[in-house]
């Protein structure tokens, strides 16, 4: 009876869609919560940051997703790239998905919604990388001369 009771509570937070996380900013613990906004209730820059983040990070768990936007928005605070998330996002060659146009060819789902947002909040599974890729695409050589900090699913982060 004491395993099916343990058994209930671990259902019990597992069905109610809530991650903790701790942001790498403030340290501090988040919760994620299950529902996010709609698409279309997101600003115009987050709606844009959202599209790149789904088309650069489909496939990939939620915390791969964190990691994809995270890096964007470490690439706002670098002195290196642009100091927008427009301008990061078009930067010419800086995403894939971006320069062939995948961008534009869905809407994102509500846990790229959710991934987007918490990055903003500060959630950096990346550690502060600058970029990421996936070892199987690559399609020029400078990246490996990258540090490279963590592997999140098929996508390594590097500094």
């Amino acid at each position: 009876m004491k395993k099916l009771g343990i058994l209930v509570a671990i259902l019990a937070v597992i069905g109610t869609g809530v991650l903790i996380y701790e942001t790498q900013s403030t340290g501090k613990l988040e919760k994620l919560e299950a529902a996010a906004p709609s698409f279309w209730s997101l600003s115009p820059k987050m709606r844009l940051m959202t599209r790149t983040v789904s088309a650069e990070a489909k496939g990939e768990s939620l915390v791969g997703q964190v990691a994809v936007a995270a890096v964007i928005l470490n690439r706002v605070d670098s002195s290196k790239f642009p100091d927008s998330i427009s301008g990061v996002i078009y930067q010419p060659w800086a995403f894939t998905a971006v320069a062939r146009g995948h961008i534009w060819n869905n809407t994102p789902d509500e846990r790229t919604i959710r991934a987007t947002l918490a990055a903003k909040r500060g959630w950096d599974p990346t550690y502060g990388s600058i970029y990421y890729y996936n070892p199987a695409k690559v399609e020029t050589n400078w990246i490996y001369t990258r540090n490279v900090v963590r592997r999140i699913g098929k996508h390594i982060f590097a500094k």
